[in-house]
């Protein structure tokens, strides 16, 4: 039972096999190799659809429908091939099918890639997460940045004014206080005029400070409330952005491709599981290519030639059949043509002679002869 399943999965003629008991192992071998890569591509394609749907279901559905294509694809491709005992003939007819096959199996490989470096991706998408994130947050603060940084670049320049008119009016009281307790000055302690002088000059920058104060404290307060304003604008937007996980194939994919740039030893790990896929997938048709010409190939030579010769037989007789036909059709219509043209010249002539009798004995005249 599991051998006939096998023989009809590498598409043998069982008819023709039987003849040739000798080549029943050759194939059931590549059967086995057809039956065994599509339920590869089945555990695939699965994972992938898996991966995207988050639905078993569909995944065992659409799994089994993609499984089932690439088995006929390669069964088709293994029975298409008939060995001619010559090398590169058979090479040159096997190359396509091997092209389609490498495709295949790099479909194939992939999802599967995904799956056995499961762990390792998952790792690689949390730091790709916090980097989409990172890039996100990046974007908003770019927004509200550059006017953030301008209010406090206005404040920080008019709280640097107030500072510097505060410091001139300290150091100006200090004077007078210095002068009225006789610890600097004039070193005299007295109220004096040199005292009222500095004491108005103290005075005069108090009133500076006070004016200046007045005008710049609101304008201070704008600007900082702005500032906050904004800020809080910034943090409710980075709350409200959508954390949403990665987990999709192209994710992973990328997740892949970084881990292979990040480690030559993940790199090489998968490098080598797509060749062994490729080799899995190709196996068939190189176990056909190497092996020499058996004897069910011989018999299916003989009967592809056979048909291929009755076939030649049949369309020859019946070419030349029909071109018989054209050539008798074309010479007898000529020659009908020729005798009716004869026919036709000799009424005419003796119609001529007729009426030129009828000259002669005066019964028309030359008019009348022409007119015929």
């Amino acid at each position: 039972m599991i051998q006939s399943f096998f023989l009809f999965c590498s598409g043998v003629d069982r008819q023709m096999l039987d003849q040739c008991p000798s080549d029943t192992n050759k194939y059931v071998g590549i059967g086995a190799t057809v039956f065994f890569t599509g339920i590869l591509a089945f555990c695939s394609s699965a994972y992938a659809l898996f991966t995207i749907f988050d639905s078993t279901l569909a995944a065992i559905l659409f799994g089994t429908v993609w499984g089932l294509m690439i088995f006929n694809l390669d069964r088709y491709i293994v029975s298409s091939m008939k060995s001619r005992g010559s090398g590169w003939k058979d090479f040159g007819i096997a190359l396509p099918r091997l092209i389609l096959a490498i495709l295949l199996a790099l479909v194939i490989s992939k999802p599967l890639e995904l799956k056995i470096f499961e762990k390792e991706i998952n790792a690689e998408l949390i730091v790709m997460e916090q980097q989409k994130f990172k890039e996100q947050e990046d974007k908003v603060n770019a927004r509200y940045q550059p006017q953030i940084d301008t209010w406090s670049a206005e404040v920080a320049t008019l709280k640097a004014e107030i500072k510097t008119k505060v410091d001139a009016r300290d150091t100006l009281a200090l004077m007078a206080l210095q002068e009225a307790d006789g610890t600097g000055g004039s070193k005299k302690k007295n109220l004096g005029p040199i005292y009222r002088a500095k004491k108005d000059k103290a005075d005069a920058a108090q009133q500076e400070l006070d004016d200046l104060k007045s005008l710049y404290l609101p304008i201070i307060a704008e600007k900082e409330q702005a500032i906050t304003e904004a800020k809080d604008a910034v943090r409710s937007e980075i709350e409200g952005l959508q954390r949403t996980a990665f987990g999709g194939i192209a994710a992973r994919m990328e997740a892949l491709d970084r881990l292979g740039q990040q480690s030559s030893a993940i790199y090489w790990a998968n490098i080598f599981i797509m060749l062994l896929f490729i080799a899995i997938e190709t196996a068939p048709i190189f176990v056909k290519l190497i092996s020499s010409r058996s004897p069910y190939d011989f018999l299916l030579h003989e009967h592809e030639h056979i048909f291929e010769m009755a076939n030649k037989e049949r369309t020859t007789m019946l070419t030349n059949t029909v071109k018989n036909t054209i050539m008798v059709d074309t010479e007898t219509g000529v020659h009908r043509a020729n005798a009716k043209v004869k026919i036709e010249k000799a009424i005419i002539d003796e119609k001529i002679r007729q009426r030129l009798r009828d000259i002669q004995q005066g019964n028309l005249s030359i008019d009348d002869t022409l007119a015929i």
